[in-house]
Order: C-alpha cells, then sequence, then structure tokens
C-alpha cells in the first residue's frame, strides 16, 4: 500500500472538524522556539480518535457503512477510539480481545458502548475472532494503524499545528505502526515542515524498514511497548519515511523514561511512554547519526505528545523515587 497525499489528509480535516477535541500548543519554556502538542488531552486520550472519526465517516458518506457496524481487535488506544467514534456517530463497535485483557479495560470499552467479546488467551486469537466475525457479519474492520484512512485522520493533528505555529520547522512524533507519523508526514512535507520519527531501540520497526529498504518483523521489548510495540510498520509508512525531509532516529528506554518523568515534575503534564517517546529525541543528550535529535540554534521544533492512557502508579511510584526528602 502506497502512502497517503495531502489531498487525503485535508478531506479527512473536512469529515471530523468540529467531532474531535482541537489540540492545544505550549511553549516548553518561555521565550524558547520548542513546543509541545497536548494531543494527549484528545477525546478517549489519544490521537486515535481522529482516525476512527475519518474511518467511520469517510465510510459513512460512500454508503459502505454496513447495519453490522465495525469490529476491531485492540484493547488499548486504537479500541477506545473505535468504541467512541462508534458511539458518537449511532453505530455498532464489537471489540474483540483475549480472555486475559485486564478488567479496567474492557470496562472502559464498554462504557463507550462497546460490545466486548473476550476470545482466546493471545491477541491473536482475538484478531482472528474478529476477522472470521467480520467475514459472517459484514461488519467494517477497522486498524490501529495500517489504512489510509486512518493516517489521513491522524495528519489532521499536523494541519492544526500548523495553522497555529506557521513559522514551524521541524516536527517530532513518535512511531509505532506508523499510522500517525504517516499522516502528520504527510501533511508536514507538504508545509516544508522537516520530521523526526523516533523509536525505541528495541521497538524499531520503521527504522529497521529503512535500513532493510522493505518492511520487516523486528523483536518487541521496550517500556513504550504498550503503544509503540508494533512487530513491523505499515508499508505507507515506510514510502512517507522515504521522503525527503524526514529522518529516523533512536532513543533508549532510560531516556524514554526520564522524559516522561520530567515532562511531570517540570510541567504536570501526564503522558504514556508512547509520547515521551517523542519528547526523548531531544533530551536523552546521546547523539550518534541514529540516537536522539538535537534542533539547530533558533530552530522552531514542536513535539507531539501522542497520548496519556498511562498506570499513574508508576509514574507516582517514578516520582517519589527521585524527590527529595521534606
Amino acid at each position: 500500500m502506497s502512502g497517503i497525499t495531502y489531498d487525503d489528509v485535508k478531506r479527512a480535516v473536512d469529515r471530523v472538524t468540529g467531532h474531535v477535541r482541537p489540540v492545544s500548543l505550549a511553549p516548553v519554556d518561555p521565550g524558547t522556539g520548542t513546543w509541545l502538542a497536548l494531543e494527549h488531552l484528545q477525546y478517549t486520550g489519544s490521537f486515535k480518535a481522529r482516525g476512527a472519526q475519518n474511518f467511520l465517516r469517510a465510510h459513512r458518506a460512500s454508503g459502505t457503512l454496513p447495519d453490522a457496524g465495525a469490529t476491531i481487535a485492540s484493547g488499548g488506544n486504537a479500541g477506545l477510539a473505535c468504541a467512541w467514534a462508534a458511539r458518537q456517530q449511532g453505530v455498532r463497535a464489537t471489540v474483540f480481545l483475549p480472555e486475559t485483557a485486564p478488567p479496567v479495560k474492557v470496562g472502559r470499552l464498554r462504557s463507550y458502548g462497546a460490545d466486548v467479546r473476550l476470545v482466546g488467551a493471545t491477541y491473536g486469537e482475538a484478531l482472528a475472532a474478529c476477522e472470521e466475525f467480520g467475514a459472517t457479519t459484514g461488519a467494517l474492520a477497522s486498524h490501529a494503524y495500517d489504512h489510509p484512512l486512518i493516517a489521513a485522520g491522524a495528519g489532521t493533528l499536523m494541519e492544526e499545528i500548523h495553522s497555529r505555529l506557521p513559522e514551524l520547522d521541524t516536527v517530532v512524533v513518535s512511531v509505532g505502526g506508523g499510522g500517525l507519523f504517516t499522516g502528520v508526514a504527510t501533511a508536514a512535507l507538504h508545509h516544508g515542515v522537516r520530521v523526526v520519527a523516533v523509536e525505541p531501540e528495541n521497538c524499531r520497526a520503521l527504522n529497521a524498514a529503512l535500513e532493510a529498504g522493505h518492511v520487516v518483523d523486528v523483536p518487541v521489548d521496550s517500556v513504550a511497548a504498550d503503544s509503540l510495540g508494533a512487530s513491523r510498520a505499515s508499508a505507507m509508512a515506510l514510502d512517507t519515511a522515504g521522503r525527503e525531509g524526514v529522518r529516523s532516529v533512536l532513543v533508549t528506554d532510560t531516556a524514554i523514561t526520564a522524559a516522561r518523568e520530567a515532562l511531570w515534575e517540570d510541567h504536570r503534564i501526564t503522558v504514556e511512554h508512547a509520547a515521551s517517546t517523542a519528547l526523548a529525541a531531544l533530551t536523552s543528550g546521546q547523539e550518534d547519526g541514529s540516537y536522539g535529535y538535537r534542533p539547530e540554534p533558533g530552530e522552531r521544533v514542536c513535539v507531539v505528545l501522542c497520548g496519556a492512557n498511562t498506570d499513574l502508579h508508576s509514574l507516582a511510584s517514578a516520582s517519589a523515587a527521585v524527590s527529595p526528602a521534606p
């Protein structure tokens, strides 16, 4: 599947405007040229609400939204976004999870009105059941990242950032399977904005694909694997990453965790590790051509904080460990 176009993003803007929460921007420090895009404040706690809205609204407009509604196998941000968008549009959502899924995830999905089906012991089994359900009922199969409508919906975030920061030089975004990256990069490159794609060093699906020249399977082992743990990047992401103006970098888990803690300690911003992965590129202090990214003096940079669906206890424990005694 080839990459999406800027026209795809513009059509997504028309569909989702008024149905998603406009992104807020905040300077890292007063007077600096570095900004944070606070997309973790989006409905359902992540950028995926944009793609889910675009996906369902596009199918409704084209008359291809079946009575059986939509289905997805995901207990994470994509499943939450699909269930939420479906409820917003009065569409049935059937979400498949393994029987081992945490009750809190099941409960949150059901709070959005989703029909949650618990099948098997692994996500692979839940996915197989989801695919069978779609084939037998005609339900529309959604995907966490590997679909042009999902990626184009994510790209609406960059359109909002550019409208607020028209002189922006660089946008920094974390990468899992590549849906957010594909959408943001497509819009950014259209506006002449460079893109830094950031991955954990042990969840480097896009980085490895660029090295190999084709999509490859990679091992997944990172503190951010719950959101960035795709074993392979989408072909769309690889196609987009090969364009001039895109740079792929890696960061360590230590840098990811430190950036997440710094966001809390310095700004009282709570995000998941996937979001702090992007910021870690600027704060890790590790630069050897593949690790980290150091902006040039005067470079205007925006870091996307993509989600906030995190375990607050882990953040509280980490903060307590480094806090000075009273």
